[in-house]
């Protein structure tokens, strides 16, 4: 926990200094219209960093095999039009945004720790395709993402163009598995796909957890929205279509089926914002949410988040507890 008491200070004794400043900002991105927008510019904060201050991959290398990796360490698992890949936590943590493409599909695939929220978009938005960056900003806790065609800002959690050319806009997100490495290997081999790991391109401490405590601690960083009063803000759900899931009920549960979905739970996926090392981390465990499309279950697109994130985003709306 020192590392958390440590930032929490510096938020208390520096909290000026995270405040949105619009003067810098359009210096930073000149290319934005800060006038169209649909959000208020004050609900925005600098999460430190600058423009890429926290550098997102382009271009990106795989390689085959990572022995320093757990086997329960989590990853974001992508197979589209027979091509599969995987990205470590351990390297989105400390990059946030890959600009890839899997299948002949350009897509973004992102991470972001304060809500511990993995999704990956469709590049490709309507004649354009976008590359993305990190804006240096948060709003809700959350990433804001730009593009570098038009530098519009974009919620990372919603996909929502917020500031800029493209504000009211929405990316389309793509499913993807948020699982173990261990599993991801399995799911690719009996696929009989080639084997393609992310690897880091810079010198970062991959495999280290700059937020050590994180997902134990009760409270969000750089927060100051309204908070859920029946569940700890940080404790972990999952939210498929607009609805969401207290892990503690789908661990307790195995499986729930509703309204055509089926969401199931098996253990071995460590928490990635725990431990000093993620592999360390403890067992949250695997969640697949698929849908039955002509007698076929498909996977489809949720989130693995914290019950603040769900708060901010879905307007308030309860959390499932239980059944």
């Amino acid at each position: 926990m020192k590392k958390i008491i440590l930032v929490i200070l510096l938020l208390f004794n520096n909290s000026f200094s995270f405040a949105f400043d619009l003067k810098k900002t359009k210096s930073e991105f000149p290319k934005n219209d800060f006038q169209n927008k649909t959000i208020f510019l004050d609900e925005i904060i600098s999460g430190g960093p600058p423009r890429d201050g926290i550098p997102p991959i382009d271009n990106p290398k795989f390689k085959k095999m990572d022995i320093s990796m757990g086997p329960n360490e989590p990853v974001i698992y992508l197979e589209i039009n027979n091509d599969a890949k995987i990205y470590p936590i351990r390297i989105l943590t400390w990059h946030e945004i890959v600009n890839d493409e899997v299948g002949g599909v350009p897509v973004s695939v992102t991470y972001c720790p304060l809500c511990n929220a993995s999704i990956v978009f469709d590049r490709r938005f309507e004649d354009k395709i976008l590359d993305f960056g990190t804006s240096g900003r948060l709003r809700k806790s959350d990433l804001i993402m730009y593009d570098r065609q038009t530098e519009t800002w974009w919620q990372q959690f919603t996909g929502e163009g917020i500031v800029g050319e493209l504000a009211g806009k929405k990316l389309e997100k793509i499913p993807a598995l948020i699982v173990s490495f261990k599993k991801a290997l399995d799911i690719a081999k009996k696929n009989g796909y080639e084997i393609k790991i992310l690897k880091g391109n810079a010198a970062r401490r991959y495999g280290d957890n700059p937020y050590v405590g994180y997902d134990k601690s009760g409270f969000p960083f750089l927060y100051s929205g309204g908070l859920p009063k029946d569940i700890n803000p940080m404790d972990y759900v999952i939210v498929v279509e607009d609805i969401a899931y207290s892990l503690s009920l789908i661990q307790r549960e195995k499986i729930i089926k509703q309204n055509g979905i089926i969401i199931t739970w098996s253990d071995g996926l460590n928490s990635a914002l725990e431990e000093d090392k993620i592999k360390e981390g403890r067992d949250l465990g695997f969640v697949r949410v698929q849908k039955e499309v002509d007698g076929i279950l498909q996977d489809i697109v949720y989130d693995y988040t914290f019950a603040f994130v769900y708060h901010a985003f879905h307007d308030g709306k309860k959390v499932i507890q239980n059944r």
